[in-house]
């Protein structure tokens, strides 16, 4: 189900700032997700909190919808390598600014 939403300038801001910081934490999980394979033949386990001295503005962002994204590329790398799953999109490809679909799921309006 979808609503629409009308937010102030200042909700407005807040979730542009959000939209951007998980797509920001995805693509860099992604990418060390890659390169922590390529070295040891291995996909490591990655965290949102461990790119947070790096890159500040992540503290700005709700901490929920930053786990969310965590749990997202978790199912995609589960999805992409299941025998069984019967919608096999490939590996996970990193997100584009560029082509955006801004949507919020229901368990983190609720939050």
């Amino acid at each position: 189900m979808e609503y629409r939403v009308y937010p102030t300038a200042e909700q407005g801001t807040m979730f542009s700032k959000t939209f951007g910081c998980c797509r920001k934490i995805y693509n860099l999980m992604l990418s060390d997700k890659i390169e922590g394979y390529r070295t040891t033949g291995k996909f490591p386990a990655v965290t949102p909190a461990q790119y947070k001295d790096e890159y500040p503005y992540l503290r700005e962002a709700d901490s929920l919808a930053l786990a969310n994204v965590q749990m997202n590329l978790q199912a995609a790398f589960r999805h992409a390598f299941s025998k069984s799953h019967k919608k096999n999109n490939g590996f996970p490809k990193f997100k584009s600014a560029k082509h955006i679909r801004q949507t919020i799921r229901k368990a983190q309006l609720l939050s």
